[in-house]
């Protein structure tokens, strides 16, 4: 048999598709075979493409729950299915617990947890009626998997999201499947506004068993596989997209010579980006 991912004939809706990791993930799957609808607020520079092909961009703001049941009607009347959903819209700015008002928290929650479940829940109204069913993906984050000082909220509503995906496989199982990406640090046009120039990417990259970040290219590789049939038995799963993960900070800190691995400077806390 051949490894081949191959989503052709298929419909996947990506949102906030149109850049950073969302446009990686928008190309992985055009490169695939999908048909691919990018959806966010604002308009993008330009579409992703791969392949020859372009995304389809439809503007949708995926707080507002009306319109999110509006979009993925319109997605069923226009392309009579829906097989793949990727939830990667989110992200927060950077600040302490302290320095945060309620309703600040509440806002980064909303976007990160209860969006994503909104959409899922309008994209199963489409797929639990089809005989082939459909895929759902969460893009999720190492900030949910450890403390996440300045980010906490994020970091609590992306444990939130690796739950709520482990329910909803399943709850909707046999007929939808639904996983987790689990992100770690990944390079972006907006990189340089967390880490600075190429120097302090490089340096935050050393801190990484595998010595660099992410490229949103990568992360689309997982999603397509996710999406496929060669992970058809593959649900209430979270694949680790990290890099080997973070280097823990006793064995920076001891004087004993080790043997080896990447040293430097205690790992720095990535502020989470709009991108994911």
């Amino acid at each position: 048999m051949a490894l081949t991912i191959d989503l052709s004939g298929r419909v996947a809706v990506v949102t906030g598709g149109t850049r950073g990791v969302g446009a990686g993930i928008t190309a992985a799957l055009l490169d695939a075979g999908a048909q691919v609808i990018a959806c966010a607020r604002r308009p993008p520079d330009r579409t992703p493409e791969a392949a020859g092909r372009t995304a389809r961009y439809i503007e949708l703001d995926l707080r507002d729950a009306d319109a999110v049941g509006a979009f993925f009607r319109r997605v069923r009347a226009e392309y009579g299915r829906l097989d793949v959903l990727v939830n990667n819209a989110g992200g927060t700015p950077y600040r302490l617990l302290a320095d945060s008002a309620p309703q600040q928290a509440a806002r980064v929650v909303e976007l990160n947890l209860i969006t994503p479940l909104t959409a899922s829940l309008a994209a199963r109204a489409v797929m639990a009626d089809q005989e082939s069913g459909g895929s759902i993906i969460m893009i999720g984050s190492v900030s949910g998997t450890r403390p996440s000082p300045g980010t906490a909220a994020y970091g609590a509503a992306k444990a939130g999201l690796d739950s709520l995906a482990r329910s909803m496989a399943v709850e909707w199982a046999p007929k939808i499947r639904v996983n987790t990406l689990t992100l770690g640090m990944v390079r972006t046009e907006l990189s340089h506004l967390h880490y600075g120039d190429e120097a302090g990417i490089a340096a935050v990259g050393r801190t990484v068993p595998l010595a660099r970040l992410a490229a949103p290219a990568e992360v689309g590789e997982a999603c397509a596989f996710l999406a496929s049939d060669l992970a058809g038995y593959v649900s209430g799963a979270s694949l680790l997209v990290h890099g080997g993960g973070e280097r823990p900070a006793f064995l920076d800190a001891s004087t004993a010579d080790t043997g080896g691995g990447p040293g430097g400077a205690p790992h720095p806390q990535q502020p989470a980006s709009n991108d994911r």
